[in-house]
């Protein structure tokens, strides 16, 4: 059900951003009396699902949702009309327009979703206004990533200002520093001494590669056990078959016993056996596997929490022999012992344990905590706006949203972010696995700028690749022959089918793997 609330807002969301854009190109094409012979949402090879034509327009809907188009007379777009085009020009032709026409009639789609964008962030922020929760109301300081230790930081440090700004969220520090250039933090440490630190120039490719790019959090005390997972994958074979029981899997069973009613896990147990099932929760499915008796104990290494005997219900209470408060000590002390063993003290309904475990390489043991609110929770702050202040607030978080998906674009070249790209499947999970109205809108206001930016790339077959062209032939006098046009067209599409296709390959290859 989950993923069917996701598809249908993912669909909305871009029916109505194409349309948009195509009206964009629509209405300025028609101002300038250039026919427009089709006006689509989504494409229709072959067929289409519903068509109608108005005057010179044939309107439908197509049954490919990856997409819409308009088809403008005398333009050399993707459908390739050469015959058209090897008539004299009609006056009703976009190539009979001038120059500067026709750059209107190619920016009209992009300058339709900047405004979309802008527009949905006013009536959003009117709407439902903002929180906030000030740097200087912070009482507990800060959850930091332990991979920021490198460079100074420890969790209950405050951040109070970035490059001489003061903090009114949190997240404004992680997007300073990885997207925005800012490398000169105000920090205020949980002792109350007060520091400027100052990171390195690109120090956002050492952050982005190791995976802090939540660097700084709110904090909370959530050190309740909810339940025990894999910590790594754990592979296996059974009747000659490859098999895999994913990392982070929540374990539920073993033998249908729950693992929470098991006092002793270990492999010996199931020496006089042949299979043991094992019953786990993957995502939102809930799976029964047998597994050899003598992987067990390749099993129970996958998942140290399990094997050292922490349970549901169990509460962190020290590791190695250090106070635990908040769930982002248990995560640091973790990851500073990559690799070895600890010693966890937890209370088990009114009995205090001792538990030796093995953290493994990543710096986990397998487990889930019950999540609770940040202890500063109290502060944030509710922002309600009038209409006219809804205006200016709009205005700034489109712009905001714009400068930080530019930026951030540069980690797309790197390993990792060329790995990360993703597609459909990657967008659909913006949205919730249940309908929220105000979600929906940010999400589609996010999703219209991106659309503006990438429409406009200069790549030909996109806008920017006319775009172009218009700019050669205003700067020159001079046409762009059309064989160079068509040649273009042509290199764009399949540029743009080789992304189309290595980013939902992407998708569909974390699907299966992870």
């Amino acid at each position: 059900m989950e993923f069917w609330i996701k598809a249908a807002q993912l669909l909305l969301a871009l029916s109505i951003l194409v349309f948009l854009h195509e009206l964009g190109h629509f209405i300025p094409a028609r101002i300038f009396k250039t026919r427009v012979e089709k006006f689509y949402l989504f494409f229709n090879p072959w067929f289409s699902v519903v068509k109608k034509k108005i005057g010179d327009t044939e309107w439908g809907i197509g049954w490919v949702p990856l997409g819409g188009y308009v088809k403008i007379s005398g333009m050399v777009d993707e459908s390739m009309d050469k015959e058209q085009l090897a008539k004299p020009p009609q006056p009703w032709e976009f190539r009979s327009k001038p120059a500067w026409q026709r750059l209107i009639i190619m920016l009209g789609g992009v300058t339709v979703n900047i405004i979309v964008g802008i527009v949905i962030y006013i009536f959003v922020v009117f709407a439902w206004g903002e929180t906030e929760i000030h740097a200087t109301d912070i009482e507990n300081g800060l959850a930091v990533h332990p991979y920021m230790q490198k460079y100074g930081f420890e969790s209950g440090d405050n951040v109070l200002e970035i490059n001489g700004e003061s903090i009114i969220n949190q997240s404004d520090i992680n997007a300073g520093i990885l997207i925005r250039n800012q490398y000169d933090l105000k920090v205020q440490h949980a002792d109350g001494t007060t520091e400027i630190m100052k990171l390195k120039d690109g120090v956002e490719y050492d952050i982005f590669t190791n995976g802090a790019m939540s660097a700084f959090t709110l904090r909370h005390k959530s050190t309740e056990i909810n339940y025990l997972t894999l910590a790594s994958d754990f592979h296996f074979k059974m009747d000659g078959s490859d098999m895999e029981i994913k990392g982070k899997s929540e374990i539920l069973e073993i033998d249908g016993i729950a693992v929470s009613e098991i006092k002793d896990l270990r492999s010996a147990n199931y020496k006089g056996q042949k299979t043991v099932k094992i019953t786990y929760r993957q995502a939102k499915d809930t799976l029964t596997v047998k597994v050899l008796s003598n992987k067990m104990n390749s099993f129970f290494s996958k998942s140290p929490g399990l094997k050292a005997g922490i349970r549901k219900g169990d509460i962190v209470h020290s590791i190695d022999g250090t106070p635990i408060t908040y769930f982002d000590e248990i995560v640091t002390t973790c990851y500073n012992n990559k690799g070895k063993t600890v010693e966890m003290t937890v209370m088990r309904d009114t009995s205090i344990i001792d538990l030796i475990v093995s953290v493994n390489n990543s710096g986990t043991i397998g487990f889930g905590v019950v999540t609770k609110k940040p202890e500063d929770f109290k502060h944030i702050r509710e922002i309600t706006y009038g209409f006219g202040e809804s205006i200016s607030r709009g205005f700034s978080m489109g712009m905001t949203t714009l400068g930080d998906y530019v930026g951030q674009l540069k980690f797309l070249f790197t390993k990792k972010g060329a790995s990360s790209i993703g597609g459909f499947g990657a967008i659909g999970n913006l949205f919730p696995g249940t309908w929220n109205w105000q979600v929906f809108w940010l999400n589609t206001a996010l999703i219209s700028i991106i659309l503006a930016f990438m429409n406009i790339l200069p790549i030909p077959a996109l806008d920017g690749g006319h775009v172009v062209f218009l700019l050669y032939e205003m700067i020159t006098g001079k046409e762009a022959p059309q064989k160079v046009l068509e040649v273009a067209q042509m290199i764009g599409f399949f540029i743009l089918i080789a992304l189309l296709l290595y980013a939902n390959g992407n998708d569909i290859y974390r699907a299966i793997t992870g």
